[in-house]
């Protein structure tokens, strides 16, 4: 606890790190938010002189897959993350302490820093039967995420389970587990949907909140702009194929070969906002469509209630869909012809009834 209040500059250069190897850290990270030049500056005095971010990690109804999507992030290292720019005070996965060390910890940290740590949360609450269906420390899970949400300085509720429910929310929902934001109404909760989250969206935005003091600017839904601003669709190097209406139409044809939109496969890249085809996985190395597999819509709201991960989008309303490029210049051509025809019908129309009246000849002298 001690160590909560030491910059992150002061960590690292205590591990031997240069400055000249801080300030291209600063530097990255500005280009990795998409920030221009004079930003590298304003996160390089921040890291300077702001104390580390406290940091409590709760997990509810869960499989642990966001944690395991956040100690694989390769910018910035998970290590540089959990031992330089924050303070991870609390987190019962991965912590040495526990039972009433544990609970200590809690307690201490909800008093020190009174609304200046943030809880991260992974996972959601179940409230039927009076929570029971998950008991942390003794207690309902949901009575434990209200009493550290009070004192706190904002939420971020990780992943899709902690943001829309996921599985243990799909229907009927024995349990009646609900997203975060249907317990914490009064704090402002940062979403991170994702089946888990893209590791480096996980840890930029830590990053940020550790730089700025702040949140990033969000979207209607509670999430970050700069990760979830855009469809996959739109960056998906498959569009190409998708425009000119070429589809797998089987798994493993010669479409799937040569490496055609996954559309017709039941792909949810259309209507799915995440940053996959931008940031991708394992450090950038691919996502799961390069992979040859459609996007399953797992950041979406209710994508386990919205039929099978195979059955197509219907609601797509776009020029080229379904066509091949034949079919779209035959008809292009049909339509050029048509055209052609009807003009010259309206033409011939117009000569006969504008035509000029010729004068009458001059009587011949007799």
């Amino acid at each position: 606890m001690g160590r909560a209040t030491e910059t992150f500059y002061s960590v690292i250069r205590r591990q031997g790190i240069t400055r000249r190897s801080f300030h291209r850290f600063c530097s990255l990270t500005a280009s990795s938010f998409g920030l221009g030049p004079l930003a590298a500056s304003k996160i390089a005095h921040a890291l300077e002189t702001k104390p580390r971010m406290p940091v409590i990690w709760l997990h509810g109804l869960e499989c642990t897959c966001c944690s395991e999507s956040f100690i694989r992030s390769a910018h910035p290292l998970i290590k540089d993350v959990l031992l330089s720019m924050i303070s991870l005070d609390y987190d019962d996965t991965i912590m040495a302490a526990a039972g009433h060390q544990a609970e200590a910890i809690l307690e201490e940290t909800r008093a020190r820093h009174k609304g200046r740590y943030v809880l991260a949360v992974e996972g959601n609450a179940p409230l039927n039967e009076g929570g029971m269906f998950c008991i942390d420390g003794g207690k309902p899970f949901v009575e434990r995420l209200r009493w550290m949400a009070e004192s706190s300085m904002a939420v971020i509720a990780w992943g899709t389970c902690a943001s829309w429910g996921c599985v243990q929310a799909a229907k009927p929902n024995p349990t009646g587990a609900v997203p975060i934001d249907k317990v914490i109404t009064e704090k402002p909760i940062v979403k991170v949907p994702g089946c888990p989250p893209i590791a480096e969206v996980m840890t930029g935005l830590v990053t940020f909140i550790t730089t700025f003091g702040r949140l990033p600017e969000l979207d209607r839904q509670g999430r970050p702009k700069m990760f979830y601003s855009e469809r996959i669709h739109d960056k998906c190097y498959r569009r190409s194929h998708f425009d000119a209406g070429q589809f797998v139409e089987e798994w493993d044809d010669e479409c799937a070969r040569k490496g055609y939109c996954l559309y017709k496969m039941g792909c949810k890249g259309p209507t799915t906002y995440n940053a996959c085809s931008a940031l991708r996985w394992n450090g950038g190395v691919s996502f799961p469509i390069q992979s040859g597999h459609g996007c399953l819509g797992c950041s979406e709201d209710g994508f386990w209630d919205k039929g099978s991960f195979y059955d197509r989008l219907t609601t797509i309303q776009q020029f080229g869909i379904e066509k091949n490029a034949d079919q779209i210049g035959m008809a292009a051509a049909g339509v050029v012809g048509l055209a052609v025809a009807a003009h010259a019908a309206v033409t011939a129309v117009k000569r006969l009834t504008h035509k000029p009246d010729r004068a009458a000849p001059k009587d011949k002298p007799t």
